[in-house]
């Protein structure tokens, strides 16, 4: 069976995750500009960064369960226009109440991420599911990570406003993209809209796979955000005094480490997902070992980036195939259930590693972020037999013998 995804479609695809997940984290390497220029003090800067992030998560339970009940290409378009409105509006703000109405209705409708992600799954046949799902969940992370290199950049010698028309136009230009490039899906609604809030609560509290990969998620996403909420303390700090430009420049190193776990969805596709969860999150403990080193050697730091990020895209898209495998007609509400423990996870990072950092320097935080990735070790090998209950969803019971 051909897969539903060409080389082109998945460009696509990356491309919007890639974009739409940069409008939530485009504002942090511009972050003082934008602040000077609105007229917030220092103590307000913080509610730049949260409105993107307070609107995603809003988004991940209001709108991803909408992907198991209407076309999911159309939805990809839509949601790439209101991005794109979100952005214009944050770029075009006179005062900081409409930048942050801006952003939040921006990160509102960035997860499309997730609609696109079940788009993939929904479309590939199940030997191709966990290659596709890598290769378009890459797009995130460049997104994530690249965006701080270009917005640094971009907002250093054109002004933080332009970061967000830039954001703002490749969205619209996507929209096109995606209504042009991938077909709709042909499937009839299983439920209304609230039937669906309601399954997504009920997964949430009760699937044993999805609580036991969110756990997983959860730990995993604050180790990764104890490092990029923080780096720059100790990059900006003696004896580097980078600047926000040269401090981003990192984010290439960690693209580097997560674009070579691409392989990791191969890897799910042949049953092995299980055993990379934990040997990933295992790396991962032990990255923090050379990130620790960032007041001494940088190269030692570049290190330790490029190995927590692989550690951390292999561990990502190995969950997002066992949930995507194990309810294929409810994946995106799964997704998004998954993804709010992904954002609660990256704001506990973010929180605590400015807290240890200030309380004990770099060591006490890279402390922490080796602890988040203990956590979740810890967490996928006590539940690590749930992937049989998994293939238990999906595989139907043989008829007896003497019943056929």
């Amino acid at each position: 069976m051909a897969s539903g995804l060409t080389g082109r479609r998945r460009a696509v695809l990356a491309l919007v995750c890639a974009v739409a997940v940069s409008v939530v984290y485009g504002i942090q390497p511009v972050i003082e500009a934008a602040g000077r220029d609105l007229g917030l003090d220092e103590g307000s800067l913080g509610w730049l960064v949260a409105a993107g992030q307070i609107g995603y998560l809003a988004g991940l339970v209001l709108l991803v369960p909408l992907g198991d009940l209407v076309d999911r290409r159309r939805l990809i378009t839509v949601h790439l226009l209101l991005t794109a409105a979100g952005a214009g509006v944050a770029a075009i703000a006179p005062v900081a109440a409409v930048a942050i109405a801006g952003l939040a209705l921006a990160g509102l409708f960035a997860v499309v991420v997730q609609i696109t992600v079940a788009y993939v799954a929904a479309v590939s046949p199940a030997g191709e599911r966990g290659r596709n799902i890598g290769a378009v969940t890459s797009g995130v992370v460049v997104g994530i990570l690249g965006v701080r290199v270009v917005a640094g950049t971009l907002g250093e010698h054109a002004g933080w406003r332009v970061v967000y028309l830039v954001i703002a136009g490749l969205c619209a230009a996507l929209a096109l993209a995606a209504r042009l490039t991938l077909e709709p899906e042909l499937r009839r609604p299983r439920a209304s809209y609230g039937d669906a809030l309601s399954e997504l609560v009920r997964l949430a509290a009760g699937d044993r796979l999805l609580l036991s990969r969110g756990l997983v998620a959860f730990f995993l996403f604050a180790s990764f955000g104890t490092l990029w909420s923080g780096l720059a303390l100790p990059l900006g700090d003696a004896p580097w005094h980078l600047g926000s430009t040269e401090a981003g420049l990192f984010g290439l190193a960690g693209l580097t480490g997560a674009l070579g776990a691409a392989r990791a969805g191969r890897w799910a596709d042949r049953g092995r997902a299980p055993a990379v969860t934990c040997w990933a999150l295992a790396v991962l403990a032990a990255s923090w070992l050379l990130i620790a080193q960032a007041g001494s050697s940088l190269w030692l730091l570049i290190a330790g980036v490029v190995v927590l990020d692989f550690a951390v895209q292999a561990v990502h898209v190995s969950n997002q195939h066992l949930l995507t495998t194990a309810r294929p007609d409810r994946s995106s509400g799964v997704i998004g259930a998954y993804m709010a423990c992904y954002s609660l996870g990256s704001a506990l990072g973010a929180v605590t590693t400015t807290w240890a950092y200030s309380a004990a320097g770099w060591t006490a935080a890279s402390l922490l972020g080796a602890a988040y990735a203990g956590l979740g070790l810890l967490a996928a090998v006590l539940t690590r037999r749930l992937p049989r209950y998994a293939q238990a969803l999906i595989q139907p019971p043989r008829e007896p013998e003497e019943a056929r």
